[in-house]
């Protein structure tokens, strides 16, 4: 070695088999940028299934899916199909039963995930005990006032879940889990419309001896929601998740705002923070999301509210499929 060189980190030696499982629903404006994303992961391609799951799409996903195994034949592309249960969850129990690795890695349609991910996101696993490793969520580059609040909130970050006061958890758009486990505590809730990532992830946390690990380096990108009206959906689910998991867990339902603190905090917003960040805007130390970041964020508050007054948990959503 020259004098003054630096040493390169050894490659990673721990490589196991895994699959990655993607549920795919009406994919075909994402299904190419994905497919794009996974043939560029780092991790080596003889050691990689990828299985997408139609989840009885009704535009030209299965097609796609069909021709880029054709098109793609440096990667090991596995489509498979769900076409009786609509719902994510149902889709990714339809992955596990076929998956051969002994990880597996979950993401969604709609995320890109970056090279290094599968690498970063197995690593840990190398560590016995570990059960569960949870990857970060970034934002893809958003230019729109809604997507740059949410992305001033961090609203994708898995730090939020990390932190649930009832228990950790990740999001299955960046969820790594042993194959194993399945067969100790059951699949995803095929009929659960949301909330099954965090069921799943305390399931496993709760009933077994298994530890779950943090893998910042592991990142996907995820587009924000643009429109009010995607805004609203997104925090209409987060409430019936919350309802759901209540019902399934104890967990406490999140308190709403009466019409008195609505009122107190757009009084707040309107003689305080708008004129602050008015000035600050001028001094262009401000964006016109920090200007709106209250009345937005009082808007997802009314709409995850009304999401969990509105949910109300089936007898079927409460059944745990088994490997």
């Amino acid at each position: 070695m020259n004098a003054g060189t630096t040493p390169q980190p050894m490659p990673p030696s721990f490589l196991p088999p895994v699959s990655v499982v993607v549920p795919v629903y009406n994919g075909e404006q994402d299904l190419p940028d994905l497919i794009d994303c996974l043939r560029s992961q780092t991790y080596p391609p003889e050691k990689v299934e990828y299985i997408l799951v139609d989840n009885n799409s009704r535009d030209r996903t299965p097609t796609l899916l069909q021709d880029a195994v054709q098109n793609t034949p440096e990667i090991n592309l596995r489509p498979d199909r769900e076409p009786q249960i609509q719902s994510s969850y149902a889709a990714r129990n339809t992955g596990i039963r076929a998956a051969t690795g002994e990880f597996i890695a979950f993401t969604d349609a709609d995320c890109r995930p970056e090279p290094n991910w599968l690498l970063s996101l197995i690593q840990p696993f190398v560590n016995p005990q570990i059960g569960i490793v949870v990857g970060e969520i970034a934002a893809l580059p958003g230019n729109t006032l809604l997507e740059q609040h949410s992305e001033r909130e961090e609203t994708l970050s898995q730090k939020h879940t990390l932190a649930h006061p009832f228990c950790p958890y990740g999001q299955t758009a960046n969820l790594g889990i042993r194959r194993s486990i399945f067969g100790e505590v059951g699949l995803f809730r095929s009929y659960l419309t949301t909330g099954g990532d965090a069921d799943i992830c305390w399931r496993i946390l709760r009933e077994t001896g298994w530890k779950l690990e943090f893998a910042p380096t592991a990142i996907v990108k995820h587009r924000h929601r643009t429109t009010l009206k995607e805004l609203q959906s997104q925090w209409r689910r987060y409430g019936k998740s919350n309802r759901y998991l209540h019902e399934l867990h104890g967990i406490d339902l999140m308190r709403e705002f009466d019409q008195r603190e609505y009122l107190y905090r757009l009084t707040r917003w309107v003689l305080k923070e708008l004129p602050m960040n008015t000035l600050k805007a001028v001094a262009k130390k401000a964006t016109l999301a920090d200007i709106l970041s209250t009345p937005i964020g009082l808007i997802c508050v009314q709409a995850r509210s009304q999401g969990q007054r509105e949910a109300n948990l089936s007898e079927t959503a409460r059944k745990i499929d088994s490997l």
